[in-house]
């Protein structure tokens, strides 16, 4: 397909080049009826007829080149043009569930095609407004719903001393003591939207430095196990001491996305012994952590969802389960601010893995 330009260039010189081709066969033709087939005399009456003929087909001759040729150049210009004049007038009135197109090679066809590419884009950010606003209303709600829960029972406990039905020093205790677990709860809560918004936002700094995750996870692990041998549980790390496992990394960040995991398996675990194992396995360019547990699973449809925020496995929201939900949505950020990668793998009633991994310090 040619440019506009050419397009144009090549009008104008056949506009000059078509006629004067056309006048030397109309002149033949002409001639040779007038002269040789009709014996027609070169002078007089007979000539004058053929200057008029010779005149009138010269015209016509002009007046339809130039016509064809006009009405051509115009329509590959001005039919493109009208489909985007089209298009932006639906997208002016807010429709974008259409589709643009041209198979043209020229500068309107690539006008078209990034016209059409717009579209998309402009469809897509709406798409993402909408989820975000839908985000943020369900935000909202999670929010208003964690808050307003604790704080109910805290008012409710407040009632019952001020009436006096925590007439004995135990029940007293008993009551004061709920009311500071809850406050303290809601403490944790309004910490963690804290952190999540700020690593939302991306207002923390990550302090990078050489760690060596075989050492770290000793560490880590040594605590989790003298934790759990009061439960009748155990922590165990796995790994071949002579693989290289330091990975450039936040140390704290990396060890509040650890407990948080932790934490979340110890939250679920329904069975009576309790088991946490810790997998390091090293390439060439990351190391892969696998933090597994024993505890109850979680289901194949739930596990695209558990690092969402606000997303609990448990929908009841009960006590027993509960926290902010932000958990591994937390868990999410801070791998994905050290450009590593995180996801799970579950199987009801056996167990979760949940694996991250990070780029080998070289």
């Amino acid at each position: 397909m040619l440019s506009i330009r050419k397009r144009l260039m090549l009008a104008n010189i056949g506009m000059i080049i078509i006629p004067i081709l056309f006048f030397f066969i109309v002149e033949i033709i002409l001639g040779y009826v007038f002269f040789v087939i009709l014996k027609g005399n070169s002078t007089g009456e007979e000539l004058d007829i053929f200057i008029t003929f010779r005149f009138i087909a010269m015209l016509l001759i002009l007046i339809l080149t130039n016509g064809l040729l006009t009405y051509y150049v115009s329509k590959s210009i001005l039919t493109p043009i009208k489909k985007l004049s089209n298009a932006a007038q639906k997208i002016s009135e807010g429709h974008l569930d259409f589709r643009i197109h041209s198979n043209q090679k020229d500068e309107l066809g690539e006008l078209i095609n990034t016209f059409e590419t717009m579209r998309i884009k402009i469809k897509e950010a709406k798409a993402a407004q909408l989820r975000y606003e839908q985000n943020r209303q369900e935000l909202m709600a999670s929010i208003s719903h964690d808050l307003k829960t604790p704080l109910t029972s805290i008012k409710g406990y407040v009632i019952g001393i001020k009436d006096g039905v925590a007439n004995t020093p135990e029940k007293l205790e008993r009551y004061m003591d709920t009311i500071y677990k809850t406050a303290n709860d809601m403490d944790k809560l309004i910490d963690e939207l804290f952190l999540y918004s700020k690593l939302d936002l991306q207002k923390i700094p990550f302090h990078f430095e050489n760690v060596d995750l075989y050492s770290f996870f000793v560490d880590f692990i040594d605590e989790l196990a003298f934790r759990l041998e009061k439960e009748q549980g155990s922590a165990t790390l796995v790994a071949n001491r002579n693989d290289s496992y330091v990975v450039k990394a936040d140390r704290e960040k990396l060890k509040r996305a650890v407990t948080n995991i932790v934490q979340n398996s110890l939250k679920y675990f329904d069975k009576n012994k309790k088991e946490i194992k810790v997998f390091l396995s090293s390439c060439s360019d990351d190391v892969t952590v696998e933090i597994r547990d024993s505890g109850s699973g979680i289901k194949k449809e739930d596990i695209p969802y558990i690092f969402d925020r606000f997303f609990r496995t448990d929908t009841s929201r009960n006590s027993a389960t509960g926290g902010s939900g932000l958990g591994l949505s937390i868990v999410k950020k801070i791998i994905e601010g050290h450009d590593g990668t995180v996801w799970a793998d579950s199987e009801s009633g056996k167990g979760t893995s949940i694996f991250f991994k990070l780029k080998k310090v070289k």
